[in-house]
């Protein structure tokens, strides 16, 4: 068996990457070759069987020319038109198995997704291939809703954490002087984006200081508000007590969470957040808007104020017991294991 998996590949790292890297990883451990193609438009050297085409024929070239038995495409986000035809694409080379995965835990609230139905592009194109596979039961419903058949969908959730990555190393400055300066630590771990409600985390920070006066936030991620959230924490009184340090390499990403006291997930928009889950995993509490499909564990927030964030975040820090990175369990694989007996079943 050989696998050609496509989607984003890191860097820069998110929910998306890590999955298709966590099950590029474990097909290598289990003797299978595995190929990548980058479809975004963050491009490094191309070594060790990972390809970054620069334009729509390369890609397309690439598919025909490269020998391998199941193509898995891994898709966020929006089922834009681009996506579909590259879902269309993916199911014209002949005597291949195809399967697709859609990791956008919120598409399927939007309207414009109920709206679809299987005449639509998207019916087309996903009852195309082999297996669907969504990370929720709301996309597996979704499939359902354009036509997909019952026997070709699979939930099967995504791989949260990568095994190699360890969470209790050292952390760069100067995330090192602020966790040695503040106590406890908020973080938010995302993009700097419009739908993350970002400002109500910075402002919520004076309330909390009120009760915990050693309080700071960490907030990790880039995005297209970074300058304006900057000034925003620029005017504040409590500004040496925020961190907006931009993005960092998954591994720091994950020793921050591991040490700080609370994460924040306060969102307008948001589907099933790998942050959120590697929080968990790691033992540290949540805080997040309450989107229809946290996992167990999260302490969820409806309303939208900074009053209800701030009592929040104090509830969930005063119930929090001390918590130790010496004995982290081992990553669970058989949402991965799940993924493999879908390529074995294919060719078998």
């Amino acid at each position: 068996m050989k696998v050609l998996l496509l989607g984003p590949y890191p860097p820069p790292h998110g929910g998306v990457e890590t999955n298709l890297v966590a099950i590029r990883r474990f097909l290598l451990k289990s003797g299978i070759p595995c190929a990548v193609i980058n479809i975004t438009r963050h491009r490094k050297q191309e070594t060790n069987d990972i390809f970054y085409p620069r334009n729509a024929l390369e890609l397309t070239g690439l598919l025909f020319r490269l020998r391998y038995d199941v193509l898995h495409l891994h898709v966020g986000g929006m089922l834009s038109r681009r996506v579909l035809h590259l879902g269309l694409a993916c199911n014209l080379a002949p005597g291949k198995k195809t399967v697709f995965t859609f990791h956008s835990g919120g598409y399927p609230s939007l309207p414009e997704a109920k709206a679809l139905t299987p005449r639509s592009l998207a019916g087309l194109a996903l009852r195309r291939f082999n297996r669907v596979i969504g990370v929720n039961q709301e996309i597996v419903d979704f499939f359902l809703q354009v036509g997909v058949s019952p026997s070709r969908t699979r939930l099967i959730a995504p791989h949260a954490f990568l095994a190699d990555e360890d969470p209790t190393g050292e952390l760069p400055e100067p995330l090192r002087s602020f966790f040695t300066n503040h106590r406890p630590v908020l973080i938010s771990a995302g993009q700097l984006e419009p739908e993350y409600d970002l400002p109500r985390q910075i402002n919520v920070v004076g309330q909390v200081r009120e009760k915990f006066p050693d309080a700071g936030l960490l907030l990790l991620g880039h995005g297209t508000l970074e300058g304006s959230l900057r000034q925003m924490i620029k005017e504040t009184p409590f500004a040496p007590h925020i961190l907006l340090c931009g993005d960092v390499a998954h591994a720091v990403t994950l020793r921050a969470i591991a040490r700080a006291d609370l994460m924040l997930r306060t969102t307008l928009y948001d589907g099933d957040a790998i942050s959120v889950r590697e929080a968990l995993y790691l033992g540290t509490p949540v805080v997040a808007t309450d989107n229809g499909m946290r996992p167990a564990g999260v302490q969820l927030i409806t309303d939208s104020s900074v009053d209800a964030l701030s009592a929040a975040v104090e509830r969930t820090l005063r119930s929090s017991g001390t918590k130790s990175l010496e004995k982290m369990p081992l990553p669970d694989e058989s949402n991965l294991e799940a993924v493999l007996r879908i390529y074995e079943e294919l060719l078998h």
